[in-house]
């Protein structure tokens, strides 16, 4: 039976459906020996896939896997970066399924990371119509003031010329002078959002640690930690993406 590839190398832990767009639209998805485009199809039971030059075995029956990861400091998400000394996969490499990470987190950031093998549950969590949360603890210089409070609720333009949609911010510690402690809560998920949007008001970021995404906590984990996911807190991520959408 024929499915849209992006289908295909989703659900078969390869990648999420925007990653495998890019990927097609760059040329790098062969089917039986053949350059694929976006939208075209393929029988997972019959046809031969090439992803980047190497042959994948597609399996008959992926078992998902869910994970909450505390991803340290100095540890890179881009799991393709060839010249990174550190990357997520080698804080659980003893977990024999190859994982990928529900969105990113910087080099120099911290905190809760998703990492799974299921890619439609990737691409519902960062799909920007699920508006799924996302909470920082922030450490910046100077001490925040009203203004600069205001500016980051309301939404800021980045050095790129993007606006940041409408943020949840409130001072959580600090002295009150020459730094402080925010807690930020978004619903986007560019590149070095939360640095950038702290950039663009005057602050510069010294720490910055995601704490939540949706209702899922990191809680008392450490760095480095990991565990599988409940199945409610996997419901719960989902139930949370779904509710964005309406």
């Amino acid at each position: 039976m024929e499915e849209r590839i992006q289908k295909v190398m989703s659900s078969q832990g390869i990648c999420s459906r925007r990653e495998a767009d890019r990927l097609l639209e760059e040329g790098r998805v062969a089917v039986n020996g053949r350059r694929a485009q976006p939208g075209d199809k393929m029988d997972p039971a019959k046809d031969v896939l090439h992803v980047n030059g190497k042959r994948v075995y597609l399996q008959k029956k992926v078992s998902k896997l869910y994970y909450i990861l505390y991803k340290p400091r100095g540890y890179v998400t881009t799991l393709r970066d060839e010249h990174a000394d550190k990357t997520v996969a080698d804080l659980m490499s003893d977990v024999e399924t190859r994982l990928y990470p529900v969105g990113r987190l910087d080099k120099d950031s911290e905190g809760l990371l998703i990492m799974t093998n299921d890619g439609e549950f990737t691409n519902l969590l960062t799909h920007p119509s699920g508006k799924v949360t996302k909470n920082y603890r922030v450490s910046v210089e100077p001490y925040p003031s009203e203004e600069q409070l205001i500016e980051l609720a309301a939404g800021v333009k980045l050095d790129d010329g993007f606006k940041t949609q409408p943020a949840r911010v409130r001072v959580t510690g600090g002295d009150g002078t020459f730094k402080g402690t925010i807690e930020l809560i978004i619903t986007e998920g560019h590149n070095r959002e939360v640095r950038r949007m702290c950039d663009a008001v005057g602050l510069t970021v010294t720490r910055l640690k995601r704490t939540a995404i949706g209702p899922l906590q990191l809680g008392k984990m450490k760095a480095g930690e990991y565990r599988q996911l409940k199945p409610s807190e996997i419901a719960g991520l989902r139930r949370n993406a779904s509710a964005g959408k309406k």
